[in-house]
């Protein structure tokens, strides 16, 4: 089976229908809870977890208790749920060991672990109706035969949210009562890194803010959430790859008007030119979630933008354009600069290097 996401597997769940086998795979602490939290709210009632749902523990090899659970009514309820810890310690390698599933079926000698996975498997070939195995994984070999029994008789979730962030997104603020626009919650997804734990925490401060009106903007992500100030610098940044210098001076005089520091604005700057040499260096043709991962953005139109400002400038301008911000980041922690100046004149300084580039390429 492909693997699924986190949100796929909610969509899932909300249908009703047991899956026999579910694997959370990844590191994730956050979507692990989740999941898992989701996972028994789906088929094991409150009233009956004492009875219907155990965690068994297979580090030392001994798999008799996982089977012999799965194969157990459970008492009192429809629906009971095992939690198979350490599943991927039966494919630790000694040295000199090759435990691909080839070099398996080669060997002839005696191994305990080769006749637990039989039994895995052929356990998930005609699994109990009543019974939802759950194996909590951190990471499996693809080359292993661990994880292609799992992969053909399981159901794989992947602890990443991947291209779907806005879903993830509105389904987090649908859970704390509120909705998000798409432009908001691809602005928060940026703001966090994508980490859900942060994406979460940010959202209940906003869910409060929005209350009453129920959905959250792209303008209250901007106003409360503290990395989301560093994207309206990015504007500028744009601005100054369109070579608008009049519009790129009012932008940065509205910045300075709302607080933003200069040295702050220098440094997201900077680290935007990054950002454009990175992608300097991809297809012009990149679209989708390729070129979102690739710029780490979760913004399509960001992303499409980015690589087509990146495209327009030479590789030596945005160079140049990092030496200007770094001679300005040092003018700036001078304590004889005038700061508004020095900001003016690397704007000046940027789109002039952008102009001459685009009279030039005529």
């Amino acid at each position: 089976m492909p693997e699924t996401s986190p949100t796929q597997l909610l969509e899932r769940l909300a249908k009703g229908k047991p899956i026999p086998a579910i694997v959370l795979l990844g590191t994730d602490p956050y979507l692990r809870d989740m999941c898992r939290d989701k996972i028994i709210e789906a088929y094991v009632p409150d009233a009956v977890r004492d009875w219907a749902l155990a965690r068994v523990a297979v580090q030392g090899g001994d798999w008799s208790e996982v089977f012999q659970r799965a194969e157990t009514l459970p008492m009192l309820a429809q629906l009971q749920l095992v939690i198979v810890d350490g599943s991927e310690t039966i494919e630790v390698k000694k040295k000199g060991d090759d435990d691909s599933e080839e070099a398996a079926e080669s060997d002839e000698s005696d191994d305990p672990r080769k006749e637990t996975l039989k039994a895995l498997s052929a356990y998930l070939d005609s699994p109990a109706p009543f019974t939802i195995l759950l194996f909590e994984v951190p990471k499996l070999d693809k080359r292993q035969r661990l994880y292609k029994i799992l992969n053909e008789k399981a159901v794989i979730v992947e602890l990443t949210i991947g291209d779907q962030v806005s879903a993830f997104v509105g389904q987090m603020a649908k859970e704390l009562g509120a909705q998000i626009d798409a432009d908001a919650a691809a602005l928060l997804a940026e703001s966090t890194n994508t980490e859900p734990a942060l994406m979460r925490l940010e959202l209940q401060k906003l869910s409060l803010y929005a209350q009453g009106r129920g959905r959250i903007t792209l303008a209250d992500v901007k106003e409360l959430v503290p990395n989301a100030r560093k994207n309206t610098v990015w504007e500028l940044a744009d601005m100054i790859a369109e070579n608008r210098q009049k519009d790129a001076l009012q932008f940065l005089e509205n910045l300075l008007r709302e607080g933003e520091q200069p040295i702050a604005m220098v440094g997201v700057l900077a680290w935007r030119y990054r950002v454009l040499l990175q992608a300097r260096d991809l297809p012009a043709g990149m679209r989708g979630f390729p070129l979102k991962r690739a710029l780490n953005t979760w913004d399509d139109a960001k992303a499409e933008a980015t690589l087509k400002n990146a495209h327009r400038m030479p590789k030596q301008n945005l160079l140049a354009g990092l030496v200007a911000l770094a001679e300005t980041d040092s003018q700036l922690k001078s304590s004889n600069s005038d700061k508004r100046a020095t900001m003016e004149f690397l704007i000046a300084r940027l789109t002039s290097a952008t102009a001459a580039n685009a009279a030039n390429s005529r």
